[in-house]
């Protein structure tokens, strides 16, 4: 069976509180196999054969459900992963690198339209000293100066680019790969 990571957006902030063991039962009780949580956030690493798209619709399913909310999945392969922190321009050494903290790789439920990102580039150029790049169904930011002082919000996203997503920074992701192992 393949090794999968469901990333769940809205976990535990916003007033989304669960606590992972009962996020791990509850999938467990749906048939989900191999379940290892990852952190307090929402990471949950799975096995499972089936289409990703109807893995993320069951997982959204159960929390809406179960626990209450409506929240975004994201389910990648451990290779989708490992390329969101390797494509990622704005991670890596040196000074022209963003600290592992600020720098996020964030999964989109879909590619946007070209259009819609340079729009979005366009707009926030005189704003802020948030750094943007668009990867395959992923969106590179590198924070600068921390998440809370940016007006890049993942609402302010969604709108822009006109699909959902969920951000995981640098150091999250590694210990993520680590566990997928």
């Amino acid at each position: 069976m393949a090794r999968l990571l469901a990333l769940l957006g809205s976990i535990n902030i916003g007033g989304n509180r669960v606590k992972m063991v009962d996020l791990k039962a509850a999938f467990a009780e749906e048939g989900f196999k191999e379940l290892v949580t990852v952190a307090a956030s929402g990471n949950l690493i799975l096995s499972d054969e089936r289409d990703p798209v109807y893995i993320e619709k069951q997982l959204e399913r159960v929390l809406a459900d179960r626990f209450k909310f409506n929240s975004c999945v994201m389910v990648r392969t451990k290779e989708q992963v490992q390329t969101a922190v390797d494509d990622n321009p704005f991670h890596g050494t040196g000074p022209e690198h963003g600290s592992d903290k600020m720098v996020h790789s964030i999964f989109l439920s879909q590619q946007p339209d070209q259009a819609r990102f340079d729009a979005l580039l366009e707009e926030h150029s005189t704003k802020g000293s948030e750094r943007l790049a668009l990867g395959d169904r992923v969106l590179y930011l590198d924070y600068v100066h921390g998440v809370g002082v940016s007006d890049l919000s993942s609402k302010f996203l969604e709108r822009r680019l006109g699909c959902k997503g969920t951000a995981r920074n640098m150091n999250s992701l590694k210990n993520i790969i680590s566990k997928m192992a």
